[in-house]
């Protein structure tokens, strides 16, 4: 089955599919529309090392002539060093105005290749195809693109727009077992801020092969969370009001990303972890939410840093240097109640350790 969702914002509107073994002709049909002979890969180490020849073989079936740049697996490929780099292969191959860039792999990649696409040249044609979960409902719809700085991560970059994300659930197949479960972080997000019935839903990643064993579903429920921030981002491109509701949990997730040097927590881990202590800090002021719907999946995740290596020290002074803050105040999304996410500023301290000591009796 195949799905498609229209994404709409003030710079540019453009169709999602969604579905399985949809790459080869979401691809054809997209070049069908841009005129150019050559074409950019950035492709992810591991989608490549699964995927070669699926991808190679494609390409060099159109006549296109093709240049590939393999993306190392980690945050270090978002750096400035990598986005420098890149922009010097590009343009030392000829790239010009008209020539697409494809971002094939998870939100690393296409975080880099969107920042690479949107300044080289003033913005060449970017197409997201996301080989992730988390890339799927996330990072590769609204156009958010951009690289770490030492300081924080994702303080540079801009917003752009690709002309087409194609998610072919296909490639989940060859996804580690966590990496679902990073994707499904972001998937009990859109559950807590907008639909909670995505919580149910979302009991088939409690299956070993999600992809295998519900694929319908599994497409459903993508199209789904994908749907709710095209309509978030149809409002708010910027990020200058609701957008930020998307952030639940961010706050908390990014600072602890940072605190384990990007290495020893996931993106998703961190995500969920940040969403528990999020949970806590709304209740401390003042909010009623009946229940936890987020602990039937706790068993879900496997951490691999433990309390004893974090302090509240750090992690609060990491809080600090993240991007969502203004007037010197800490911003957060907090739930009034499920589904009805509040940006609010919280200047308690004793509140905000306490929702940290949520984080480390996890990790304990």
């Amino acid at each position: 089955m195949k799905t498609h969702i229209e994404v709409q914002s003030s710079s540019a509107t453009y169709f999602a599919e969604i579905g399985s073994s949809i790459f080869a002709d979401s691809l054809e049909n997209v070049f069908s529309n841009l005129f150019s002979d050559t074409v950019f890969l950035f492709i992810d180490e591991n989608v490549y090392k699964h995927h070669k020849d699926k991808i190679e073989d494609f390409f060099f079936d159109q006549d296109l002539k093709t240049h590939i740049k393999i993306v190392p697996e980690g945050e270090t490929s978002k750096s400035v060093s990598f986005w420098s780099e890149s922009q010097d292969f590009l343009l030392q191959n000829g790239v010009r105005r008209n020539t697409p860039l494809i971002a094939i792999g998870g939100g690393i990649t296409g975080d880099v290749a969107g920042f690479v696409a949107a300044t080289v040249m003033r913005g060449i044609p970017l197409i997201h195809i996301p080989t992730t979960l988390l890339a799927m409902v996330d990072s590769s719809i609204g156009g958010k693109t951009g690289i770490n700085h030492r300081t924080g991560k994702n303080l540079i970059g801009s917003f752009y727009q690709p002309v087409r994300v194609i998610a072919d659930i296909d490639f989940l197949e060859t996804l580690p077992r966590k990496e679902w479960i990073n994707g499904m972080s972001e998937i009990l997000k859109y559950g807590a801020i907008q639909d909670d019935s995505i919580f149910e839903r979302s009991e088939l990643f409690f299956d070993v092969k999600p992809a295998q064993a519900d694929s319908d579903n599994l497409v459903h429920l993508i199209s789904d969370c994908i749907q709710i921030k095209a309509d978030i981002v149809k409002k708010d491109e910027f990020e200058g009001g609701i957008r930020a509701y998307l952030n639940y949990g961010h706050t908390f997730a990014h600072a602890l990303e940072k605190a384990c040097g990007f290495k020893k927590i996931s993106h998703g881990e961190a995500v969920f972890l940040g969403m528990l202590a999020a949970l806590e800090l709304s209740k401390l002021c003042g909010y009623t939410l009946n229940g936890n719907k987020f602990d039937k999946f706790r068993s879900l995740y496997s951490y691999r840093v433990s309390a004893d290596q974090l302090s509240y020290k750090d992690l609060a002074f990491y809080m600090q240097s993240d991007k969502k803050r203004t007037d010197g105040d800490l911003t957060f999304i907090l739930l009034e109640d499920w589904q009805h996410p509040v940006i609010k500023s919280v200047k308690n301290e004793q509140y905000l350790q306490k929702a940290w000591d949520v984080v480390f009796n996890e990790l304990s």
